[in-house]
């Protein structure tokens, strides 16, 4: 009998623990059997990826039911299934029913949420995907897109997850678009909204209510016309793709990173990163962008530029239709042709470039047209406004018509495209005669005052030159106190302006360029710490009467540091211009340069591990702003360990933008017969063909990075078995698995360990000696911040070559002088 009893109980044992795995072994699923209740084990994906359940937002008391990151410290809610009918306590149940429908039930087996499917299925489930989408499906189908009766990805609140879509379906009449919570502590359904809008041509619109309030302009094959910081990424590839089903945007991943797309109760539309190493969200990029990102700012056939002020403009040939209400910068009337069209006398198509392609919901489109047979099409059709391709790539491809007022443009400096836009014949004729007959008139004046003529352009010839060197000797002076400087950019003039400082006053708060009051001198200058009188620290930048830098270098420095705003950039605060006396004036940082900490005993250990990592990091993120989200796209050219300034809390600046250049996006590079940078820190196709690019401010990156990482200057290393500089040292012992003695004797702490090698790995790839292997500057950022794979690198572009001199000298800001590297100022390519 009591053997009998023993083995009874044994029997239940076994049943009980075989329950207890099938209830463990499907943590995925929910079935008709098994249901989900507040307070019980949350189900999680089959990767660990995302975990769904019940959850109180913020401060809230209410019950949802969602999903969200299982392995981020930081909560992150993704979707929410009752957003706009709450649980008021804790008694919720998540079920599937026999029809193939999740319920979510109160306390009294009320359904308060469901979930809505035309089909049924015999033993339906619901199931969590690693990829964060809830599904409905028959329990033995595989987990594929057109087996499932219900999904979460249909449904979405306000992010956006990797193969998510938003836009419409043209065969059974859905729109699947983002809405934003009403704020952090309620999931319902906000203000705004953000679409995939089909009508017309497609393109993404932010909508607050009804009113569209940001357009991104159409889908022209690589980005969306009018997204300023939309940018290539080795990480996620993103589009809009069309069908004769349905019209959608959505991206993917190229690679193991945790990165969501949102849209927030504030009506911003951000992409973050989640940073393994700071266990946070870094925000990657942010919709609207400035002001000329508010739709229809400038009205019909405006122009928004935010380089100028006011921001908007009338297109050429076009004029203010209410010029009073612009007077008072009301510009939402717009503009009008200043000369009327007559369709029945003929008009013609003028071309405008680099422009936000206006809005395309009432346009109309082809695919397989060409540009030539688009004009035809246009010109036949007496409402049609204006033309262009649809696809940029390959030289363009394509068919888009306009067929009202042209509304939501605005001019770019690099992403724009061109639009052909109609007018009356007579401007372009009207042109013409004008030219034709100055023209002859010329001709008739050359052919009977020649002399006269020469006469004249030499005079004029000589009264610019003459003005010229005034101007480089006083400077241009404002009436209101600032300093007044024309950029030029292609076809466009710019005036700068920038506060003045009297001579006399940056002279007392120097105590008159004392010797003790300097801080670094380079090639453009000694450097001067000053106090103003209200107490204000300052660095004064003075130009030398022997430096190798002059009118140009300090109108680039002060056109670019003005433009430019960023919290790894260093700011300038005005200049002062007297006689043959140039000087800026800068913020002062206390810590001076890099340089003086890692290439010094003592500074290097002041600056330990986390320091120099967080100084990586801003480093990064200043050169990802000035390549890509800047309004000039900038190449530093001479990124350098004495260029990057230090604060308080040592927070890193880039500085010295006297060589910068501006650059096209979408060129590799410009050529130079004139070679301006820093030896050790120059990309091999510029310091050897003068083509350079953003790529070569990548490799300059890299460089840096390692001799943070090892505390050694590239040209200086040396190394008792090789005479490689510090890169192929560094390549080296990365080929062999030893990248951690690249650090020598400094000391870290072992949890550091991965954060080193990645950044020595990161630091390999930007060293790389093709331009095309090279990673962006926002990979690097998204590369440093989080542990997915990375590519393995290719040999740097290093040269095997001795010790520089010890007598070189550097253009930095204001650094210490300490002799690091020498800047080339001019260098024939070969």
């Amino acid at each position: 009998m009591k053997a009998t009893s023993n083995e009874g109980f044994k029997l239940f044992f076994l049943l009980c623990l075989f329950s207890i795995y099938q209830i463990l072994g499907a943590t995925d699923t929910i079935t008709t059997t098994q249901f989900l209740k507040d307070g019980e084990l949350n189900i999680s994906s089959s990767g660990g990826s995302f975990e769904m359940g019940f959850f109180s937002p913020g401060n809230s008391k209410f019950r949802y039911f969602g999903i969200w990151y299982k392995n981020i410290s930081v909560t992150t809610v993704v979707w929410v299934a009752n957003r706009e009918a709450p649980l008021s306590n804790t008694s919720g149940t998540v079920k599937v029913i026999k029809t193939g429908v999740i319920v979510i039930v109160n306390e009294t087996n009320h359904i308060i949420w469901s979930t809505n499917t035309s089909r049924s299925v015999q033993n339906p489930i619901a199931k969590l995907l690693n990829s964060g989408n809830l599904v409905v499906k028959e329990a033995d189908v595989d987990d594929k897109v057109g087996s499932f009766l219900w999904q979460s990805f249909d449904y979405p609140t306000d992010t956006l997850l990797p193969g998510m879509k938003i836009g419409f379906n043209f065969v059974t009449g859905k729109e699947i678009y983002l809405s934003s919570w009403k704020n952090e502590e309620d999931p319902a359904p906000g203000d705004y909204t953000y679409h995939c809008d089909p009508s017309g041509y497609p393109q993404n619109i932010l909508k607050k209510g009804s009113n569209v309030i940001y357009r991104s302009g159409p889908w022209n094959g690589l980005r969306f016309s009018g997204a300023t910081n939309s940018r290539e990424s080795q990480f996620y590839t993103f589009g809009v793709f069309s069908t004769k089903a349905e019209v959608y945007f959505s991206y993917q991943l190229l690679a193991s990173v945790v990165t969501r797309f949102i849209l927030n109760q504030n009506g911003a539309l951000q992409r973050w990163t989640w940073g393994d190493r700071n266990k946070g969200w870094a925000l990657y990029l942010s919709l609207p962008t400035d002001n000329c990102d508010t739709y229809r700012l400038c009205g019909g056939y405006g122009s928004c530029n935010s380089l100028n002020s006011p921001v908007c403009g009338c297109l050429d040939k076009f004029v203010p239709r209410i010029p009073e209400d612009w007077k008072k910068a009301d510009w939402s009337s717009g503009c009008v042709r200043r000369t009327e069209m007559n369709c029945l006398k003929g008009d013609v198509f003028l071309k405008y470039s680099k422009l936000k392609l206006p809005d395309t919901r009432n346009s109309w489109f082809n695919a397989s047209m060409n540009l030539e047979e688009c004009k035809k099409i246009c010109l036949k059709n007496c409402s049609c406004m204006g033309y262009s391709n649809l696809d940029i790539r390959n030289g363009g491809s394509g068919c888009l018509l306009w067929f009202e007022d042209l509304l939501d443009i605005r001019q770019l400096a690099n992403e724009g495209q061109d639009i052909y836009i109609r007018m009356a014949a007579s401007e372009l004729t009207s042109q013409d005669k004008s030219n034709g007959h100055k023209g002859k008139l010329l001709a008739w004046i050359i052919s009977l005052s020649a002399g006269v003529v020469l006469i004249f352009l030499s005079l004029v010839i000589f009264l610019r030159r003459w003005k010229r060197a005034s101007e480089k000797k006083k400077g241009f002076w404002g009436c209101n106190g600032n300093y007044k400087m024309d950029y030029h950019n292609g076809n466009r003039s710019e005036e700068f302006e920038l506060p003045l400082f009297d001579l006399s006053t940056i002279a007392k708060s120097t105590y008159n360029f004392s010797e003790e009051s300097k801080i670094g001198e380079g090639g453009y200058g000694p450097v001067y710490k000053g106090v103003l009188e209200q107490g204000q620290e300052i660095a004064v930048k003075r130009l030398s009467k022997t430096s190798t830098q002059g009118q140009d270098e300090f109108k680039n420095e002060v056109m670019y540091i003005v433009k430019l705003q960023h919290r790894n950039l260093v700011k300038i605060l005005g200049c002062c211009i007297e006689g043959e006396e140039k000087m800026l004036i800068y913020e002062y940082m206390p810590n001076g340069s890099l340089d003086s900490f890692i290439f010094d005993d003592t500074g290097s250990r002041v600056l330990d591990w986390p320091k120099r990592f967080h100084v990586i990091n801003g480093i990064a993120r200043g050169l990802m702003y000035l390549h890509q989200d800047s309004q000039l796209r900038i190449i530093h050219r001479d990124l350098k360990a004495n260029n990057i300034l230090l604060d308080n809390d040592m927070n890193p600046k880039i500085s010295d933008f006297g060589i910068a250049r501006s650059c096209e996006d979408d060129k590799f590079g410009a050529k130079t017969h004139r070679v301006v940078g820093t030896y050790g820190y120059l990309s091999p196709e510029y310091a050897v063909h003068g083509v350079y690019s953003v790529k070569s401010d990548v490799f300059s990156y890299g460089v840096l990075v390692l001799e943070i990482v090892s505390g050694k200057g590239n040209r200086r290393f040396s190394h008792p078995d090789h005479n490689l500089n510090l890169l192929g040292h560094a390549w080296k012992l990365f080929k062999e698995g030893r990248s951690m003695e690249l650090l020598g004797d400094f000391p870290i702490d072992v949890h550091s360990t991965p954060e080193v090698i990645r950044s020595i790995h990161v630091g390999l790839l930007c060293v790389q000696h093709c331009p095309e292997d090279r990673p962006s500057m926002s990979s690097v950022v998204m590369m440093l911040n989080n542990e997915g794979e990375l590519p393995p690198p290719k040999q740097p572009g290093f040269y095997v070559e001795a010790n520089a001199p010890d007598n070189e000298f550097s253009s930095s800001q204001y650094a210490h002088s300490t002799g690091n590297e020498i800047t080339i100022t001019v260098l024939d390519a070969r």
